[in-house]
């Protein structure tokens, strides 16, 4: 896809939603990034039943770590893979104390570097907590940015580092999130919704839906 049509891509996207956040619910970087590692192969909707139990037992790394692990996970039983999950909930929460004061970080290494916390969770509180223009891919970016043409990729990391070349920099501090909810409620994985798609004209994908 050339640039001038990246350009109006996203500009129609964001006609169509302003200010995208997203749909995980959190009250702080903490809360997010304990979020997003729960969120891992599971859905927001099933995330945000369980976190507001838990994030009222545990706001705080030290309140999840007096908690514990087997505290933690009846609280999120409801997650897939909740045991590995609360696990390494617990044991990001001890390392957010023992190397960064309690805070999360706002470095990509150092998020990284925490119990279950790959590049995509990293991305993903770079840019929500912290207002950094990092694009993070998961199932809905990465078939968005292949079947349109926008940033073709084997890899989702491929897919990252083409999103990263090629958004145009007015428009990366929310591209992912347009993406994920484009993704999510329009170009559906199984029968994309083409005839309510804003970017049609501009897609490439040639099985188009016609309703």
């Amino acid at each position: 896809m050339k640039p001038a049509a990246i350009d109006h891509v996203f500009a129609r996207l964001a006609e169509r939603i302003p200010a995208p956040e997203t749909e995980l619910e959190y009250e702080d970087p903490f809360t997010l990034l304990v979020a997003v590692v729960l969120s891992a192969q599971a859905t927001d909707k099933s995330v945000n039943a369980a976190t507001p139990a838990l994030f009222k037992a545990a706001p705080t790394p030290a309140a999840m770590v007096a908690l514990g692990v087997d505290g933690v996970k009846p609280l999120i039983a409801t997650i897939g893979l909740y045991n590995t999950k609360a696990r390494n909930v617990v044991a990001l929460s001890q390392a957010l104390i023992d190397r960064h004061g309690g805070r999360v970080p706002e470095r990509r290494e150092d998020l990284e570097k925490l119990p279950g916390v790959g590049r995509k969770t990293a991305s993903v509180v770079l840019n929500a907590a912290f207002g950094q223009p990092t694009i993070a891919v998961d199932t809905h970016v990465f078939r968005v940015a292949n079947r349109t043409g926008l940033a073709p990729g084997k890899t989702p990391l491929a897919v990252e580092l083409a999103l990263e070349k090629k958004v145009p920099a007015a428009w990366k501090r929310h591209a992912h999130h347009w993406l994920i909810l484009h993704g999510r409620y329009t170009c559906l994985a199984r029968k994309p919704k083409c005839a309510d798609c804003v970017i049609a004209d501009l897609c490439r994908y040639k099985a188009k839906t016609a309703a």
